[in-house]
């Protein structure tokens, strides 16, 4: 990722009705650099990307593109393209005049055209596909299209709107590697949308997790995920247990760095009760419930692991422990 700045934004804030989206944010992107926005329904990480593209209007703030303020110029004079989660296909054109309508409204000249068609259609893996329709494609294919079709004309940055949102786990995963390929080999800057955190770590250079209309935390993935600022970004991104200490902080230990051990005196850490297992996503999860009502009021702590095998069985007395340096202190909701 290059450092060199290539999309600012300043104090942008946004109300619809008495409903403030947005509070006043800020944030900064690289040239080449995939950023991008997570959290949950409604927090505004759409609001954000439609003021950026043009198609809502900040109530302040400015959007600088390139080093130009552009925040009052329409859609289509601020180098931007968007992918929506629904492709926004046209049904009744095949493949090859979805990719080129851009530069058929632009008026090239058909060979040309039908070259920078082709070149999409490879950089996407679909060469072969020009006369197909969308409803003759699969999901992962239209949406391959979509992007082709946002990338034909060049843009600065691509915007991303939940795009893998509709598409199977397998299939998400696998247009993960895809998407990530293409940013890398264009070099365009990826402002991308997501609630799955899994997909945010995996994909981004750096995660930008909002809630509430404001940045939590904006950071590389291994920053956010190692070293969360507060507990909404520990609790929403990894799932970390959160153990309080007092009245004002709490600790956040991710699940795979619980320790758990059989029940013996003398044993240092919290003493707990197993309270079920799970297998999931190819980790064994185990919950257990702490026992120091003190301080810790029965509170619920989650341990994961690799296989299925687990020596403790629901209602085994165990101990809880973690190791100092995977813990990190994070400020109370």
């Amino acid at each position: 990722m290059s450092n060199q700045e290539l999309l600012r934004l300043e104090g942008i804030t946004k109300s619809f009705g008495q409903v403030t989206v947005l509070r006043g944010l800020d944030l900064s992107v690289g040239r080449g650099e995939f950023i991008t926005l997570l959290g949950p329904s409604g927090c505004g990480k759409t609001t954000i990307i439609r003021i950026i593209a043009g198609l809502e209007t900040a109530d302040s703030g400015s959007v600088i593109m390139d080093g130009v303020d552009v925040s009052a110029l329409g859609p289509d004079k601020r180098g931007v393209n968007m992918v929506f989660q629904n492709y926004a296909l046209f049904p009744h054109m095949n493949v090859e005049q979805n990719i080129g309508y851009s530069l058929r409204l632009q008026r090239m000249a058909k060979a040309e055209i039908r070259q920078k068609v082709a070149e999409s259609l490879a950089m996407v893996q679909l060469e072969g596909y020009e006369k197909r329709r969308p409803h003759e494609l699969s999901g992962g294919q239209r949406q391959r299209v979509a992007v082709a079709r946002a990338l034909i004309n060049k843009p600065q940055a691509l915007l991303l709107d939940e795009p893998l949102g509709a598409l199977d786990l397998q299939l998400r995963r696998q247009l993960q590697h895809e998407l990530k390929r293409i940013q890398k080999q264009l070099g365009i800057s990826f402002v991308y949308i997501t609630h799955d955190q899994e997909e945010a770590l995996a994909m981004s250079d750096r995660v930008a997790v909002i809630r509430n209309g404001v940045f939590e935390q904006v950071g590389s993935a291994a920053e956010v995920y190692k070293y969360p600022r507060t507990a909404f970004v520990a609790k929403f991104v990894g799932n970390a247990n959160l153990i309080p200490c007092n009245d004002n902080t709490v600790l956040a230990v991710r699940e795979e760095n619980i320790i758990l051990s059989a029940a013996k005196n003398g044993n240092d850490g919290l003493a707990a009760v197993v309270s079920g297992k799970s297998f999931t996503g190819g980790l064994l999860r185990i919950s257990v419930l702490l026992k120091d009502e003190r301080f810790f009021g029965s509170g619920e702590i989650h341990a994961s692991m690799q296989g299925i095998e687990s020596p403790f069985e629901s209602g085994d007395n165990v101990t809880v422990s973690w190791l100092p340096q995977n813990a990190v202190t994070v400020a109370r909701e």
